[in-house]
C-alpha cells in the first residue's frame, strides 16, 4: 500500500479488499491526507488477528504515527510485530525485495521531507512448453533447467534448444508513485520507462504561481515529467478542491501526454502489458 489518508479502512471494506493481504505500507511523507489512517489501520488489523509482521516505510519520524497506539494502550496488545523502515528521503535507493519486485524510493520536492516511490517486477522465467517436453519424453527433473536457459540432449544425440522447448514469459510491469511534490524537469533514474506513472496534478498551469508556492504540481507538469521519464501512461490525481470539474486538468495533461487518466475513488488500472 502507497500512502494511508483518512478514511482508508472504509474504502478497503468498500472495494471488498483484503486487510490481511498489505504486507507492507510505504508512506511518502507526514501530511495528514496521507498518513492519518495508519493508526487505526493497524489496531483494525489487531482486533482481525493478524499474526504476520507489518513493513511500514516512510521518512524519518514515520515511527511517530504510531505513537496514539501506544497511548491508548492499543499497541501493547497486537498480536503481531510492526516494524518501521527509516526511509532517507534525499536519495535514489533501493528499500525492499523479495523474489518477485524491487521498490526504490526517490527524492521528491515538498515542504516537508517526501519521496515517491518505484516497484518494478523482476524477470520471469519463461514458460514450458508442454506439447514440446511431452512430444519428446523430457523428465519433470530437467524442467528446471530448462526454463533457466538449458536444452536438452535425446538418446540419439539430437539437441533440442531451449527456445524449442518454451515460450516467453510476460513483460515485468512496473508502477512508480510521486506523491507530493514540486515540478522535477529531470526525472530519477529509477523512473526511466515504466508502465504507470502516479504523479500528483494538483493545480492547473493558470495556477503554477500557486503550485511552486505549496510544493505542488500542475497537470502539464505531471505531463512533462510522465514525458521526460518514458512512462507508457499517466495517472494524475490530488486535485484541488478550486475546480468543479477535473476535466479541465486532464486535458491540460494529454495536451503534452495523450495516454493520461484522471484517478477517482474505486478506480482498478490494469498495469503493464500482460497478455
Amino acid at each position: 500500500m502507497f500512502d494511508c489518508g483518512e478514511g482508508t479502512q472504509l474504502q478497503l471494506r468498500r472495494l471488498h479488499l483484503s486487510f490481511s493481504r498489505i504486507n507492507c505500507i510505504f508512506i511518502s511523507h507526514l501530511h495528514g491526507d496521507h498518513c492519518f489512517g495508519l493508526p487505526g489501520l493497524v489496531a483494525t488489523m489487531g482486533l482481525l488477528g493478524r499474526t504476520t509482521t507489518l513493513h511500514i516505510y516512510g521518512p524519518q519520524g514515520v515511527d511517530s504515527l504510531l505513537r496514539p497506539l501506544g497511548e491508548s494502550g492499543e499497541g501493547e496488545t497486537l498480536p503481531f510485530n510492526v516494524t518501521v523502515h527509516a526511509v532517507d528521503t534525499k536519495r535514489e535507493a533501493l528499500i525492499f525485495e523479495d523474489r518477485s519486485v524491487e521498490i526504490w524510493s526517490i527524492p521528491l520536492h515538498h515542504r516537508t521531507p517526501c519521496c515517491g516511490y518505484v516497484l518494478r517486477e523482476k524477470p520471469l522465467l519463461p514458460h514450458i512448453r508442454r506439447d514440446m517436453t511431452d512430444f519428446y519424453g523430457i523428465p519433470v527433473h530437467a524442467l528446471r533447467g530448462i526454463k533457466e536457459g538449458g536444452g536438452w540432449t535425446l538418446p540419439d544425440g539430437r539437441h533440442i534448444p531451449h527456445e524449442q522447448l518454451t515460450s516467453p514469459a510476460e513483460s515485468p510491469r512496473s508502477f512508480a508513485y510521486c506523491s507530493d511534490t514540486m515540478y522535477i524537469p529531470e526525472p530519477p533514474a529509477s523512473l526511466s520507462g515504466v508502465d504507470l506513472l502516479y504523479h500528483e496534478a494538483t493545480f492547473a498551469e493558470a495556477d503554477a504561481a500557486r503550485a511552486a508556492a505549496t510544493g505542488h504540481s500542475t497537470a502539464r507538469q505531471a505531463a512533462l515529467v510522465a514525458a521526460a521519464a518514458g512512462a507508457k501512461r499517466l495517472l494524475i490525481g490530488h486535485f484541488s478542491a478550486r475546480y468543479d470539474d477535473e476535466k479541465t486538468l486532464t486535458e491540460e495533461a494529454r495536451a503534452i501526454f495523450p495516454e493520461t487518466i484522471a484517478a477517482n475513488e474505486g478506480l482498478c488500472i490494469d498495469v503493464g502489458n500482460r497478455r
